[in-house]
């Protein structure tokens, strides 16, 4: 017997008759990845020690918000700055507060080794799945079997299913289409976070899928309405943590074929303010004055001068949130 379920526009089969012999892709064919997972900031006090106290108080603001899951210890996490041991009490902390919802994490490492034992660490401390990035620090020898090799060993090993993380802004490398699609056959590989807004490429991974346990999740509210159209699922928005309900309403159209352009375009211009504009720096600022606590970043990322402050907050005024009182 088969059983589908609809996940906007796109179909993932359980084949009953094998229940027995469960693999991670059966498990993952159950659970879609259509909605918002927010990618949350890491708060960290004026010694940029970590804040917990501050994670759990933003964490019961978002758990208010239609939010499909979390994103745990993504780029606007701060993750490369953070030890193993402060990325698990980040896990243990989202998920003790927010036990209802999925938690993407980010367990990515240059190394091949490491990452699959932060994979492991960060799955028991409550990662539903994880978001591993594409390798970039010795780019000349990043091959495609370089990273068939390093993706497929870590699938291998993972407790839990993996989603590919491809963010060229950061890497300064698109993880190549056809390697994509190669990995899209593994089990335990069941997804794809696509970060540089190329809406072809979205397609066309989308297109060469179309028959596998993959989906694809747009990563930024800049994008979503093109990405949804080519085959897209969800998103990871950072612009989600302080503006968390119009990112869920906008998903929520474009899933009910509704019209959704008008906020599309609104959204726009503070998603990119507070990714490509003005950074992580940035989006805590918004935090800090829409009740949640986005305080200081690690070194070596600086705070907002007075200047930058006055521009962010005239973007965020445009859209409704009022940055005025921190702006001096």
């Amino acid at each position: 017997a088969v059983v589908s379920t609809q996940s906007t526009g796109r179909f993932v089969k359980a084949n009953l008759t094998t229940l027995h012999h469960i693999s991670l892709r059966s498990l993952s064919s159950v659970v879609d990845l259509a909605g918002v997972f927010p990618p949350i900031v890491t708060p960290f006090d004026e010694k940029e020690e970590l804040y917990l106290e501050k994670l759990r108080k933003n964490v019961g603001v978002w758990k208010t918000k239609g939010f499909k899951g979390y994103t745990v210890l993504g780029s606007n996490g701060e993750f490369q700055y953070l030890t193993i041991d402060e990325k698990v009490k980040i896990v243990q902390t989202v998920k003790y507060e927010d036990p209802d919802k999925k938690i993407i994490v980010g367990a990515g490492h240059e190394s091949t080794k490491i990452t699959k034992e932060y994979v492991s660490l960060l799955s028991q401390a409550g990662g539903d799945f994880a978001l591993i990035y594409t390798p970039c620090f010795y780019r000349g020898s990043m091959s495609a079997s370089a990273y068939l090799n390093h993706f497929t060993e870590i699938a291998d090993s993972s407790p839990i299913p993996v989603i590919l993380y491809n963010v060229p802004a950061n890497t300064g490398i698109d993880l190549p289409v056809e390697t994509v699609v190669t990995l899209a056959n593994h089990d335990n590989i069941v997804g794809i976070k696509e970060s540089g807004g190329n809406v072809v490429r979205i397609g066309t991974i989308a297109y060469k899928t179309k028959d596998l346990d993959f989906q694809i999740v747009a990563g930024s509210a800049s994008f979503m309405v093109p990405s949804y159209s080519v085959g897209a699922v969800g998103t990871v928005a950072a612009l989600a943590n302080v503006m968390g309900d119009e990112v869920c309403h906008l998903h929520d159209l474009i899933s009910a074929n509704k019209d959704c352009l008008e906020l599309q375009h609104k959204l726009i211009a503070p998603n990119t303010a507070v990714t490509a504009t003005f950074g992580v720096a940035g989006l805590k600022f918004v935090c800090d004055n829409v009740g949640l606590y986005g305080g200081p970043c690690r070194s070596p990322i600086q705070p907002l001068d007075s200047t930058q402050k006055k521009k962010l907050s005239a973007v965020m005024a445009n859209v409704g949130i009022d940055c005025s009182k921190s702006s001096d």
